[in-house]
């Protein structure tokens, strides 16, 4: 059956379309006793909204979340969590002349191929408009990790095209969300300097009717020791999984990364003491936070690698689904940049990967 189900005691279930007339998200296996209202939910559905700044793309949607069922008297219920967020601003004629033509870079071939079928309107299920759903089903997660163990996760650009930051430690939303100027951060990068680059090569990109790829951080922190499995449900496992269902994701690494491919294990590994609380705790974080696929306590780092937007309003070869050769010139509304928007995307993959195994964990502990 198609995956539009994730994670197992915390579970989602989207459903929608990039210009159909809503998306949807139940959330199954929320504890009862979450405060929660549309007013938790609209902040990261405002830092995922489009037309938010410049330098993404100009569909205007006000995203404004509706909770259908699972909250009563301002608490969850225990029961499932139905949420639909609507789409006012299709237009669906922008992609009339290109339904019988493959776009590059998109999944229209690939949605024949599998289908036999598809909603070629803006992209359809493998739009990133899908995603205003888990960003919805995220806030959920983020809030019961807060309330849960503190816990707390927070994401950035660290680079857009050859431009990478320096990230100054322990970075805060304020930071990402804001310059030190009081203007937004419409980048999303906490380097100032790098952040006014990147800003500059994404208006150029536009200009040149072209796009750019970069990369994104995601740290969650606060989280316990003890959550994950030692086989197939490894929490880097599920993380991983979790980020490379999102568009566009390339690459995903945690802690070290590929730099492991170089280091000799004395350079490696993080020795372990204790804090000044007698809590274990390693000198260093080159594992990323997860041991053997199980949490350790450390903040959990992880970083994923975008590639640059497939939609181009310039002329690309391609051919039709008859095979016949043509080209092909997107037009309607794309981001020249997708890091911007990106980082609520990546944070809400985090979290719900988090309240599933702490969930999980706490069944086996209590």
């Amino acid at each position: 059956m198609p995956g539009n189900t994730f994670g197992q005691a915390f579970r989602v279930t989207t459903a929608g379309e990039s210009h159909g007339p809503a998306n949807v998200v139940i959330i199954d296996g929320c504890p009862p006793g979450l405060p929660l209202s549309e007013e938790d939910i609209i902040p990261d559905l405002e830092r995922r909204r489009p037309g938010q700044s410049k330098i993404v793309t100009q569909r205007k949607e006000p995203d404004a979340p509706e909770i259908l069922s699972g909250v009563f008297e301002g608490e969850t219920t225990g029961t499932p969590i139905a949420i639909i967020v609507r789409n006012e601003d299709q237009r669906s004629r922008d992609y009339t002349n290109i339904k019988d033509v493959y776009r590059p870079g998109h999944a229209d071939y690939t949605f024949d191929a599998k289908f036999g079928r598809r909603d070629y309107r803006g992209g359809g299920r493998s739009s990133a408009r899908e995603t205003v759903a888990r960003v919805a089903a995220g806030a959920v997660a983020k809030k019961l990790l807060a309330q849960g163990f503190g816990g707390e996760v927070l994401g950035y650009v660290t680079q857009v095209g050859d431009i990478e930051a320096t990230i100054p430690p322990a970075v805060t939303l304020d930071q990402v969300e804001t310059l030190p100027d009081g203007e937004p951060n419409i980048v999303r990068c906490p380097d100032p300097a790098a952040a006014a680059r990147m800003v500059t090569l994404i208006e150029k990109m536009r200009k040149d009717q072209d796009s750019i790829g970069g990369v994104a951080e995601i740290v969650a922190r606060n989280v316990p020791a003890g959550l994950g499995d030692p086989v197939f449900d490894k929490l880097k496992a599920d993380l991983g999984k979790a980020l490379f269902s999102l568009p566009a994701v390339l690459g995903v690494e945690y802690g070290a990364g590929f730099a492991v491919a170089t280091a000799r294990g004395s350079e490696n590994n993080d020795a372990f003491e204790t804090d000044a609380d007698g809590t274990i705790v390693t000198r260093s974080n080159r594992h990323g936070g997860m041991l053997g696929g199980i949490s350790s306590g450390m903040p959990i780092v992880l970083r994923a690698a975008v590639k640059p937007t497939s939609s181009l309003p310039r002329s690309q070869d391609t051919v039709t689904s008859s095979g016949d050769a043509t080209t092909i010139r997107t037009t309607g509304r794309h981001d020249p940049c997708l890091l911007p928007r990106f980082i609520p995307m990546g944070e809400a993959m985090v979290a719900l990967v988090l309240a599933d195994h702490w969930l999980r964990w706490r069944a086996i502990r209590d």
